[in-house]
């Protein structure tokens, strides 16, 4: 069911359901909290939707993923709505090495949509903090090149690494592991203090939240920027690290 579809039933029969999540605030000191820090953009930045059907999306899972960095872009995609479509504009999926149920960081258990080698079509990838695996960087090696858009979340941006696919290019991680990122990377061009890095067909997010804000500048690539801010207002989102 469409998920606008499903809260406007909820909230019809009175039913609402609210989780609140707790942590500590993660800051670094190339990191800030004020509005003024955004993302970095490509020149060749637009990206052309389909003439009909939904975008499909394949966010890999594996063991230890990070429930914020998968979370934050699914809610982003499954949430934007666009006048007078006839289907959902993006079509959201998981994908792992094996058909097994994959356990997070926190104990959420995920069973996996498809396998590297039944995966359908897919034109964004989005690759959050995970273990990860030597078949996920072949994978990632192969798909890469014909998606129009893989990002990577957090600390996802070292499976782009190890697939040599940021060699060269500008990058950015979570706050805490830009140091690790630049020593065991040094031909990446490593940026500070910004939420995203974002190539023609490679981007990275910095940590968690941030992977929020990536999202919605790939909705903006693909729809503009009134269907982008509809959907992070329709989110209830305020952050203004997207807006470039």
């Amino acid at each position: 069911m469409n998920r606008r579809k499903f809260l406007t039933s909820a909230a019809t029969i009175g039913t609402a359901l609210t989780t609140l999540p707790s942590g500590r605030a993660l800051l670094g000191a190339n990191e800030s909290t004020t509005s003024d820090v955004k993302g970095l953009v490509t020149g060749k930045y637009k990206l052309t939707p389909p003439a009909n059907g939904s975008i499909p999306v394949a966010i890999l899972i594996s063991e230890a993923l990070n429930v914020t960095d998968f979370s934050g872009p699914w809610g982003v995609f499954e949430s934007v709505s666009v006048p007078n479509a006839t289907q959902e504009p993006f079509h959201l999926f998981t994908v792992s090495e094996k058909a097994e149920i994959v356990t997070s960081g926190s104990g959420l258990k995920l069973k996996p949509d498809y396998t590297f080698a039944n995966v359908p079509e897919m034109k964004v990838v989005v690759i959050p903090a995970q273990k990860g695996s030597d078949a996920m960087i072949e994978w990632l090696r192969k798909v890469a090149s014909i998606a129009d858009v893989t990002m990577s979340v957090c600390t996802g941006a070292f499976k782009l690494a190890k697939a040599g696919l940021l060699s060269g290019k500008p990058a950015t991680t979570h706050h805490d592991f830009l140091d690790k990122l630049q020593k065991e990377y040094p031909d990446i061009q490593v940026k500070r203090g910004v939420r995203f890095v974002e190539g023609e067909k490679i981007s990275t997010a910095g940590g968690l939240t941030s992977g929020t804000d990536l999202a919605l500048r790939v909705v903006e690539r693909y729809f503009g920027r009134e269907v982008a801010q509809t959907t992070a207002t329709y989110m209830e989102y305020q952050g203004k690290g997207w807006i470039v």
